[in-house]
């Protein structure tokens, strides 16, 4: 006969708890993104106050995404394209050239810097010498320097 006590289950841990070296890296980790997150912070906040917007807005989610279109030039209801899948991939690429271009940097820039390498670019438009022109798409921006 077999009955349900005889099939009784041991279970061991034996090789499955972590050790110091596990939980140091994954530690470690966690720093390291969350050392990543501020700095995009910082990189954020400093590229909305170069728009003119306050900075605060910059670490409200979704309520970013959609200042930065209005910095850009962008229309508020692309936001929603950013929840549709492939879409979001596009519209992004998007406002990333845009956003190169509202501060006066090249397409390459904007799909290089921005869109590949975000945190770079983010951090050179936040704390380079790149001044903001005004919306790109709605044509704010030009190429050429400002007359001095």
């Amino acid at each position: 006969m077999f009955s349900f006590a005889q099939s009784t289950v041991v279970v061991t841990t034996n090789g499955t708890e972590p050790t110091g070296v596990a939980v140091f890296f994954s530690g470690l980790y966690v720093f390291i993104w969350l050392l990543i997150a501020i700095v995009a912070i910082i990189a954020y906040w400093k590229i909305f106050t170069k728009a003119g917007e306050a900075g605060w807005k910059s670490i409200i989610p979704f309520y970013n995404v959609y200042t930065l279109l209005k910095i850009v030039g962008r229309p508020g209801w692309w936001l929603l394209l950013f929840f549709v899948p492939i879409v979001n991939f596009v519209i992004w690429l998007v406002v990333s050239i845009d956003l190169a271009k509202s501060f006066g940097k090249s397409d390459a820039f904007g799909v290089i810097a921005l869109w590949l390498f975000s945190l770079v670019g983010y951090l050179m438009l936040g704390f380079g010498s790149a001044e903001y022109k005004g919306p790109a798409a709605s044509g704010g921006a030009s190429s050429a320097p400002k007359a001095q």
